[in-house]
């Protein structure tokens, strides 16, 4: 079975900077899953994947276009606290990457400066405008559920649960 549109992939990936330097990884946890053809990952990291078969391994790099897209310099919002998410050990601190409740669901954001009630935020993701290199391994290819293929998007472990 080939990955194409309405099949659920599993994949495991290394990322990387254009350095060779390790920037994330997913092989210390589950793969991820998602349901190709929905836009459920990057733009390039689909594309890529398209075709390959289970156990098949690749190397994909993605300009800023095809992976969290250019940075916007005019991008610092000003967010109550109560929207950041911070474990209980951690202080909204510069630099800090977080999460931040939008009418969209989370998004990942990293503070730029830090107040007593609030803080303003870089709204880019903190991989724009970055050159991304992707070491591939397809784990698992599935058709998808009619229940999937209507919500358009994988339910169950390593997808969404309702």
């Amino acid at each position: 079975m080939q990955v194409a549109d309405g099949k659920v992939v599993s994949f495991h990936y290394d990322l990387k900077d254009v350095s060779g330097d390790l920037v994330e990884s997913s092989r210390e946890g589950d793969p991820i899953t998602y349901l190709h053809g929905q836009n459920n990952i990057i733009r390039g990291l689909e594309n890529a994947l398209l075709d390959k078969t289970k156990g098949e391994l690749t190397t994909v790099t993605l300009s800023p276009e095809e992976g969290y897209g250019l940075r916007q310099e005019n991008s610092i919002q000003r967010i109550p606290l109560k929207h950041i998410h911070l474990n209980k050990r951690e202080k909204p601190q510069a630099g800090l990457v977080v999460l931040v409740d939008t009418e969209h669901g989370p998004r990942q954001v990293t503070i730029v400066k830090a107040g007593k009630f609030s803080a303003d935020v870089d709204t880019n993701h903190p991989l724009a405008g970055k050159t991304l290199v992707f070491d591939l391994e397809v784990i698992d290819i599935r058709d998808a559920s009619d229940e999937e293929k209507a919500h358009g998007h994988v339910h169950g472990v390593g997808g969404h649960h309702h």
